[in-house]
């Protein structure tokens, strides 16, 4: 699979009129060599794909890399060492993307500083943006199968922790016990650090969990995702317990019908903004627009925040491969919080939801 996406990068590349491109973003590196570590460092051009890493990752990184990526295992410090490769790939004359988000100026400078030393060079470094996450935004059928089983994982997980009862725990406790379930489950680990949000701790859209005991009248937000094969997921349930009080039973039907009005409305062709505006204009007609605040949601992959971005400002439109989630949230400082979050691939004809775990039903009074 890693040839593909390595010949969409080069498209994309050469669409920008570059020569090459230096890619720093780890993630980045795993989705075009196959390589896992910490330090890395891959130079594609048409000539062909390098791989850089140092003395620690030699093994792994040979047996990691599929046929067509080069394998050199240098200094600990790689801009030498991808100088060089620069070098060798590109034309004396050369304008070299690099990832403008993921280089430091300091970085930048000294690439530039290393061409410059080879004598015979007028090569170029232009800051880039949004190359290779471009192309990552649209999942392959390997990538979906890799997030479809971490979707599976939370799903169980979080069934195995809600088995054993949440109210009269600690958000402290119920966290760990997800991350446990996690594991059990066959996660390599949390996609991102869990919320266990109670009561007004949920009002809190990034809530961190705390000591406080989960009471029997709220609404409770679950929050989590697993890490498998690299892929991550992430999904969000809120739990009506008991009589969460009127207002707040509101909140979660009104978030209820916004969630479900987004997901039917998942197609490829909808712009990301419009998307937004289906699920927000609900929330807007109850008269809680105030009460939500963040964008509907994000692409999902290698890493938990991915292109495309899912907002009232968003650029561009969904495609088949996408993974997005759709998770519309209202929150009442004081009171609590309601967030429902499904991850999502976008299909030919429409969607594929590949969160399973059940949502609560409206409470009384609604739907």
């Amino acid at each position: 699979m890693s040839a593909a996406r390595r010949a969409r990068v080069r498209e994309a590349v050469a669409a920008r009129e570059l020569s090459a491109l230096v890619v720093t973003h780890l993630p980045s590196v795993r989705y075009l060599t196959g390589y896992v570590g910490s330090n890395g460092i891959a130079v594609i051009a048409p000539e062909g794909t390098v791989l850089l890493t140092d003395a620690r990752y030699a093994v792994a990184a040979r047996g990691q890399v599929d046929d067509g990526v080069e394998v050199v295992v240098g200094a600990r410090d790689l801009l030498g060492d991808t100088a060089a490769a620069v070098t060798r790939l590109t034309p004396r004359d050369a304008t070299v993307g690099v990832e403008g988000a993921h280089m430091t100026m300091n970085q930048g400078a000294r690439l530039t500083a290393l061409l410059a030393e080879t004598g015979d060079t007028a090569r170029t470094l232009s800051p880039q943006t949004g190359i290779v996450e471009g192309v990552r935004a649209v999942k392959d059928a390997e990538e979906i199968a890799a997030v479809r089983r971490a979707a599976a994982v939370a799903d169980d997980a979080l069934a195995d922790v809600l088995a054993q009862g949440v109210v009269g725990r600690t958000e402290r406790e119920v966290a760990w016990a997800v991350l446990e379930a996690l594991h059990r489950h066959g996660a390599e680990g949390a996609s991102f650090e869990t919320i266990v949000a109670a009561g007004p701790n949920a009002a809190r859209p990034h809530a961190v969990p705390t000591g406080a005991r989960i009471p029997g009248d709220t609404l409770l937000t679950i929050d989590m995702g697993a890490v498998v094969d690299g892929y991550c997921s992430d999904m969000t349930r809120t739990l009506v317990l008991g009589d969460p009080g009127p207002d707040l039973a509101e909140a979660y039907r009104v978030c209820h019908r916004a969630q479900r009005a987004a997901l039917d409305a998942v197609r490829p062709g909808i712009a990301c903004a419009d998307l937004d505006r289906v699920a927000r204009g609900v929330i807007e007609e109850a008269g809680l627009g105030e009460a939500f605040g963040h964008g509907l949601g994000h692409g999902v992959g290698l890493e938990i925040h991915e292109a495309p971005r899912l907002g009232r400002e968003a650029p561009g439109t969904l495609a088949p491969g996408m993974i997005v989630t759709i998770e519309p949230g209202i929150y009442l400082e004081g009171r609590g919080g309601v967030r429902i979050e499904d991850l999502v691939a976008v299909t030919e004809d429409g969607a594929e939801i590949l969160s399973s775990h059940p949502k609560d039903a409206p409470p009384r009074g609604g739907e």
